[in-house]
């Protein structure tokens, strides 16, 4: 019995020993590993690159907009080319798609945290038409088939400096956008970003200043232009000589005092700007004008949390410019305005409008005369609830030229384009300006379906009544002809939907 009970007991716990070394063996549930983990050292949405104690976050939007009554998006109405001539060249609309991908990484480091930032953006505008002269059209977009990729951000930022493509210390943080879409707004410095090197000190309570030296060309320089070279051709387009910019000689230098608070944000900023001609002819030989620096000078204000309601917002900014017009009519906006209207005048084929902006103005033999701007821009932005807003905004912006400069422009304009005042009647100064309002509509979080309003006005100062004699102007179908010089506007809608993420 002894044995039949020992059997049994070592046959159970053989039994258990077995139904234990087989329970071993099944697949267990293995603890989550983490592939990613999350950074919190800067913000939602880093991650830590694994292997390294570099931090990393993926951003960017998808846009789709579509802009009627002018034939570009960048800026608001039809101010010049196929989209001032007003005519069957023009465009009723223009769409365009684009993807925005950004960058953004850091490192902290015993000098402090190491951040590198890129932004980039893959386009495709659809284009319009301008005339062959011949009876027929030829295609001409803003890009070719397959779209353009473009650079906005490109920096390295370590121990207070700034290395590489970002927006310009000048501008306030709202730059061109006060409150709108619409990207031709005059009246402060501008968005796009620009080649730099700045050392930004920081003070505390979001008191910093800022010192730069950033690349001039294109981004911060208009037009120079030798007056002797002007023909009936350009002064029809708005262009008062032939556009003599020189090479390199130094970058444009900034400084600026910002104060940024929970009350909102206070800015001061000043410009310096080198204007460097090229020659009079067309060689060393002919001899040139001497270089001349011109300088800007901008204030800001923008006041949160105002009584009206919850995020409402005020952004304010005003700009004074010599030598330096791009710090007034930023990047988006155009330097060369001819804009074509009805006329009443007995004897005139059509009305228009014609103006150029300019850094300074010279002829054969003699020296740069700086051109002064000066203007404004606001917007007053009302969240009606968490899904909706609506701003009002405007820019306006003035351009002046000396005697001496109207003096070189009229002697063209009059003899060029057979002004009907003649020299008395002759006066190339303009204000533009820019009204309208935009009403945003979020139905989730980061999506946003938007409808921007604007009003472009153009006020030249050339006498009432006075005529111009156009040459034929094949690319925008215009014949030759006597034209009423006479103030313009447009009305553009530009209408949008964005999903950021």
């Amino acid at each position: 019995m002894k044995m039949v009970k020992s059997l049994l007991l070592g046959s159970a716990a053989g039994l258990i020993a077995a139904g234990g070394a087989q329970a071993a063996d099944l697949p267990v549930k293995a603890k989550a590993i983490e592939y990613v983990k999350i950074c919190s050292l800067y913000g939602a949405g880093f991650y830590y690159i694994p292997g390294t104690d570099t931090c990393i976050k993926l951003g960017g939007y998808l846009r789709a907009e579509v802009a009627l009554n002018t034939n570009g998006v960048y800026a608001s109405g039809r101010v010049n080319g196929a989209g001032g001539a007003n005519n069957r060249l023009s465009n009723y609309y223009t769409a365009r798609s684009r993807e925005d991908l950004s960058i953004d990484t850091r490192t902290a480091t015993e000098y402090g945290v190491v951040r590198t930032f890129f932004e980039g953006v893959f386009t495709w505008t659809s284009g319009g038409y301008t005339a062959t002269g011949t009876g027929g059209t030829t295609y001409a977009g803003d890009f070719v088939a397959g779209g353009s990729l473009g650079v906005y951000y490109a920096f390295i930022q370590f121990a207070g400096f700034t290395m590489g493509k970002a927006q310009s210390q000048f501008s306030a943080p709202w730059s061109n956008y006060p409150g709108n879409n619409f990207d031709g707004l005059p009246g402060g410095g501008g968005w796009d970003p620009v080649n730099q090197f700045t050392y930004t000190a920081d003070f505390g309570q979001g008191i910093t200043a800022s010192f730069s030296a950033q690349d001039q060309v294109q981004h911060d320089t208009t037009n120079i232009w030798n007056v002797s070279g002007a023909t009936a051709a350009s002064l029809a387009t708005g262009a008062y000589g032939a556009n003599d910019i020189g090479g390199t000689r130094a970058p444009d230098l900034v400084a600026m005092l910002r104060v940024d608070q929970a009350w909102g944000l206070f800015q001061a900023s000043v410009a310096a700007h080198d204007n460097h001609a090229a020659y009079y002819g067309a060689s060393e030989l002919t001899g040139y004008a001497g270089d001349k620096w011109g300088w800007a000078g901008q204030l800001a204000l923008s006041i949160k949390n105002i009584p009206t309601g919850p995020g409402d917002t005020i952004n304010l900014q005003g700009v004074y410019t010599n030598g330096a017009s791009r710090y007034n009519f930023q990047q988006y906006a155009s330097t060369t305005y001819a804009m074509y209207g009805g006329t009443g005048l007995a004897g005139a084929y059509q009305s228009v409008g014609l103006a150029g902006l300019s850094d300074s103005v010279f002829v054969t033999g003699a020296g740069q005369e700086l051109t002064t701007t000066y203007g404004f821009n606001g917007a007053y932005t009302h969240n009606w609830d968490p899904r909706w807003n609506t701003a009002v905004y405007g820019g306006w912006g003035a351009v002046r030229y000396n005697n001496t400069a109207k003096g070189y422009i009229c002697g063209a304009f009059v003899a060029g384009l057979a002004l009907s005042s003649g020299v008395a009647g002759c006066n190339p100064d303009f204000n533009y300006a820019v009204v309208g309002t935009v009403t945003r509509w979020s139905p989730v979080k980061n999506l946003t379906f938007s409808a921007d309003l604007a009003y472009t006005m153009l006020d030249q100062k050339y006498a009432a009544g006075s005529t111009v004699v156009l040459p034929a102007q094949a690319g925008i179908a215009k014949p030759g002809a006597t034209y009423e010089l006479k103030d313009q506007n447009t009305l553009s809608l530009l209408i949008r939907a964005q999903r950021t993420w």
